[in-house]
C-alpha cells in the first residue's frame, strides 16, 4: 500500500515545485515591468503638468514630495505644459493640503499663480487622479503629463488609463528611495498594488 502511495506523492510536489515556479516568475515580470516603465520619460505637449500628492511636513514638502515638485517645475519651465497640478489633501493634524504646499513652493520659485491648479480633497493616489480629472475636464484640460517617483509611476499611469485620463508619465530623475532596503520596500509594495487592482477590477 504503501509503495502505491510514493509516486502521487512525489508527482504533487512537482506539481507544487512547477506552480511555485511559476509564480516566482510572474512576480518577477511585474516587479521588471514596474520597473522599465518607471525609468522611461515620455514627456512631450501636454495640456497639463499633474504632480501627485506626497508627504508634507507642516508648510514644508518632504524630500520625496519636494523631488516631484521640483520636476513638475521643471517641465513646466521647459515648456511642455502651461499648467501645473498640484493634488494631496490634508494629513492627520496637518494645517496645510499637500497640494497648498506645493503651490507655496512653487510660487517661491516664480511660477504665476495663473498657471497653477490645485485639488486639496485626495488621500490616496486613485483619488488625487480622480479630482485631478475633475479640474482637467473644469478647465478643457485634455492630455496630462503625469510626475511621480519611478516605482510609482507605472500604477499611476495605470490608474489613469482606468480614469480616462489621455496622460504620459515623467519619473522623477532621482529619488528619495535611495538605500537598497527602502527601493525594495517600495518595489513589493507596488507587486502588491498591481495584484490588489486586478482582483478589484475583476470583483
Amino acid at each position: 500500500m504503501n509503495r502505491g502511495r510514493r509516486p502521487r506523492r512525489r508527482g504533487a510536489l512537482g506539481w507544487l515545485w512547477r506552480l511555485a515556479l511559476l509564480l516566482l516568475l510572474w512576480l518577477a515580470a511585474v516587479a521588471a515591468w514596474i520597473v522599465w516603465v518607471g525609468q522611461r520619460d515620455q514627456a512631450g505637449a501636454a495640456d497639463a503638468i499633474i504632480v501627485l500628492g506626497a508627504a508634507a511636513y507642516d508648510a514644508r514638502p518632504s524630500p520625496v514630495f519636494e523631488e516631484r515638485i521640483r520636476h513638475g517645475l521643471d517641465l513646466y519651465r521647459r515648456g511642455h505644459a502651461p499648467v501645473l497640478l498640484f493634488t494631496g489633501g490634508y494629513g492627520t493634524g496637518a494645517r496645510f493640503a499637500e497640494s497648498q504646499v506645493a503651490r507655496r513652493y512653487a510660487l517661491r520659485h516664480g511660477i504665476p499663480e495663473s498657471a497653477i491648479l490645485i485639488e486639496a480633497s485626495s488621500r490616496t493616489t486613485l483619488q488625487n487622479l480622480q479630482q485631478a480629472r475633475t479640474l482637467m475636464q473644469e478647465h478643457g484640460l485634455r492630455r496630462a503629463i503625469v510626475v511621480s517617483d519611478p516605482l510609482h509611476m507605472a500604477r499611476a499611469l495605470r490608474l489613469c488609463r482606468q480614469l480616462g485620463i489621455e496622460a504620459v508619465g515623467s519619473p522623477t530623475p532621482s529619488t528619495r528611495f535611495r538605500s537598497v532596503q527602502t527601493q525594495w520596500k517600495f518595489l513589493l509594495q507596488e507587486v502588491y498594488f498591481f495584484h490588489r487592482d486586478l482582483v478589484l477590477r475583476a470583483a
